[in-house]
């Protein structure tokens, strides 16, 4: 039997009389080719074929008249017709259920003196609800029982009594699984009295049972086209569409009534169906847990672009919202070009906040094209224009993966404004300041100019040479310093912008090589490319500090702290984004920063050492008990106002576990939680500790060869000058 669902037949148009109006409507058949192999080869049987098999097989299960006959059957003859009905569907109409899957049929006679007709056994299975795994005490026993055994497992030292306890609990679990009440299997024994062939078997009706489902799709594929009308594209996968608009809660299922077609599959379906490994279905979707966490931040990036098996728009979401940011901020800074960093924030928020971007979908009526659960979460209004506003950005995202950044903008400016001219202003922005006054170039200055002369050795040294270099010279320019005719300001506005752009380029390259992470799981990541320290770090590599432009008169080098250095970072990368392209960006990005993610993951420095100390001391809680935290108090603060140093130690169940310090009570307390860390022991630090080693042995030892390798070099350098 195939389902083909090519096979519809013509669209056949009708009329109903409909309260004294006649109305047309069109009505599609869905047509099921039955093929039975003949020689090799396959013939599709005709329509008038197939009714005359189901005509000749409807007939009585046992005939009443044959039923003295039948009981004086042979063994071996009983046998044989037991087996030809096993696995067929019969009905008795007028009965709940009517149809039912023969799975043994039993001709026993109880009493000798009156004849029973033959009894058809079934083996069903009961709904979860009303089953052990739908029993309120029994999801309360398990769910203690879990609990008990997590803390088990991550508790330093065992009690007997506690062993006991899992035990026992362990024991009541099994003894409600054993109820007959209980259980999931059950045996049902039916007269076969009234009971009428079919002719049709079970996987059949497994096939049929795929209808529901499949209508569904058609349909909404079909609203979906309406959809690219609204947004003016027409996506070409449009799977990735459906994706877009897939909120979390929603599943799959056979319709307004799926209780139905349960019954049906567990009535008529195939009794023992082999699907393969339904964790498939559920392991990319579990997302809550802190060995969920540990397992999926320890994977390494994909080499290619790899499709993700997450199957809801919240991964589509943490793209498009990227890319709301990034246009945003692009159009801001192009047409306010005299705004401080300050005021094009405020700004951008206004534009990108959830309340807006609601007002946005509402255009589009994507609450009409969402496929949510219809449950209590989204039932209040806030909470519906909440998922809008991420449906929105789901969409933003699925354009600018299948289409363009330009199929995003142009689709976001017809949203923005209605008006024509304010939308064609907003589109089209001017050229950035220092452009307009050397449209060409403004290399020619680098003769008159000393700060430019030296920047030529930044571009040499980067394999880049800018068109405006300018631009590369308002990028290095401190705030410190003032207004001046050579770079018409200082880089706070391009740091504004820059962060942006690394924001849009870091997320569009975990969400194409690192399919398996959730939204939470990838932000952890681009946090640890995108903050001041990497960015520092990239920048002291790259010598950025040695062109900082200062007010400094005497040319000295100046020592720049963190956050200085993260900002030059990002004043250049908004500096190469506008005199050059996006794929600049990228290939700098894929040179100084994407390389470093797999050494994160392997030191798992995704996670800052407060949030690891939390985990820790969380696994460590007494069951029935509110967990103890790691608190922090300050000890001592020393130093004038511009330049203090403040002590802060962490405590846990009363006891002093660590102490840092730091120019902020911030990174005091993160050298406090570091401190715990490595002189507290954790039963979860150990052992995510064994779970990266096991896993990534060979990487680990690689990259402690290339460290040691890196730190002996400069030694060497220091032993030859002398």
């Amino acid at each position: 039997f195939s389902l083909n669902t090519t096979d519809f037949a013509p669209n056949i148009c009708i009329f109903l009389n409909v309260s004294g109006f006649y109305a047309a409507v069109k009505l599609s058949f869905l047509i099921s080719s039955f093929a039975p192999k003949l020689d090799g080869g396959k013939e599709v049987l005709s329509m008038h074929q197939i009714l005359l098999y189901l005509l000749r097989c409807s007939k009585a299960l046992v005939p009443e008249e044959e039923i003295a006959n039948m009981l004086q059957w042979e063994e071996l003859e009983w046998q044989k017709y037991a087996e030809e009905c096993k696995g067929m569907i019969v009905t008795n109409p007028g009965t709940k259920p009517s149809s039912v899957r023969i799975d043994q049929l039993d001709r026993e006679q109880f009493n000798p003196d009156v004849i029973t007709f033959p009894i058809i056994v079934h083996f069903g299975i009961r709904p979860a609800q009303l089953s052990y795994a739908g029993d309120p005490q029994y999801q309360k026993l398990w769910k203690s029982y879990v609990k008990l055994r997590h803390l088990l497992a991550n508790s330093p030292k065992v009690k007997q009594t506690d062993k006991q306890k899992l035990a026992q609990r362990e024991e009541a679990l099994q003894k409600i699984r054993q109820k007959n009440t209980m259980r999931r299997e059950v045996t049902v024994e039916l007269s076969s009295q009234g009971f009428w062939k079919t002719g049709i078997r079970s996987d059949v009706c497994q096939h049929a049972m795929m209808l529901p489902v499949l209508t569904h799709h058609i349909r909404y594929h079909q609203c979906l086209m309406h959809l690219d009308k609204l947004i003016g594209y027409t996506f070409q996968d449009r799977c990735l569409l459906q994706l877009a608009m897939t909120h979390p809660s929603h599943h799959l299922n056979f319709g307004m009534n799926p209780d139905h077609a349960r019954n049906s599959l567990s009535n008529c379906g195939i009794r023992q169906p082999k699907y393969g490994d339904r964790k498939v279905h559920h392991m990319h979707m579990r997302k809550k847990g802190i060995n969920t966490l540990i397992n999926i931040m320890s994977r390494l990036g994909q080499d290619d672009p790899t499709p993700s098996r997450i199957n809801h728009n919240e991964r589509l979401e943490f793209l498009g919202d990227a890319v709301v940011e990034f246009l945003t901020s692009v159009h801001l800074y192009y047409l306010f070009p005299s705004l401080e960093e300050g005021g094009l924030a405020t700004y951008r928020t206004a534009i990108v906040q959830n309340q807006h971007l609601a007002m946005l979908a509402k255009k589009l009526e994507l609450d009409r094209f969402m496929l949510y659960a219809h449950g209590p979460d989204l039932c209040r209004e806030s909470d519906l224009r909440h998922a809008m506003a991420n449906c929105f950005e789901a969409l933003i995202g699925a354009v600018y993966l299948e289409g363009s950044l330009e199929e995003a903008k142009q689709l976001f400016g017809r949203l923005l404004f209605n008006d024509p001219d304010l939308r064609e202003v907003w589109l089209n922005y001017p050229l950035h300041p220092l452009q307009l006054q050397e449209p060409n170039t403004d290399r020619q200055l680098i003769e008159t100019s000393p700060v430019l002369q030296k920047l030529t050795e930044f571009e040499e040294a980067i394999g880049v040479i800018f068109t405006h270099v300018r631009l590369l010279a308002r990028a290095f320019t401190l705030r410190t310093v003032g207004f001046n005719h050579l770079t018409l300001g200082h880089n706070q506005r391009m740091e504004f912008l820059g962060d942006s752009i690394m924001q849009l380029v870091a997320t569009e390259y975990l969400f194409i090589h690192f399919p398996d992470h959730h939204e939470g799981h990838l932000t952890l990541l681009r946090s640890s490319l995108v903050n001041n320290r990497t960015q520092a770090k990239v920048a002291e590599e790259l010598g950025m500090q040695e062109y900082a432009i200062t007010n400094d008169k005497t040319k000295r080098p100046v020592a720049l702290r963190t956050k200085t250095l993260a900002d030059l970072l990002e004043s250049f990368i908004a500096a190469l984004y506008i005199d050059k392209d996006l794929e600049y960006v990228h290939t700098f990005m894929n040179v100084c920063f994407f390389p470093r993610l797999k050494e994160f993951i392997l030191n798992q420095d995704w996670n800052d050492p407060k949030s690891q100390l939390q985990q820790c001391c969380l696994t460590l809680r007494t069951e029935g008990k509110e967990p103890d935290i790691p608190l922090y108090k300050t000890l001592q603060t020393v130093g004038p106002s511009h330049a203090r140093t403040y002590t802060v130690a962490v405590y846990f169940k009363g006891e002093r576990i660590g102490c840092g310090k730091g120019p902020s009570i911030q990174q005091a307390e993160m050298g406090a939680a570091m401190d715990a860390l490595e002189k507290y022991n954790f039963p979860q630090m150990a052992h995510q500790k064994r779970f990266i080693e096991r896993k990534y042995r060979q990487e680990l030892k690689e990259m402690r060869w290339e460290r040691e390798h890196q730190e002996k070099e400069p030694d060497d350098t220091e032993d030859i000058k002398k």
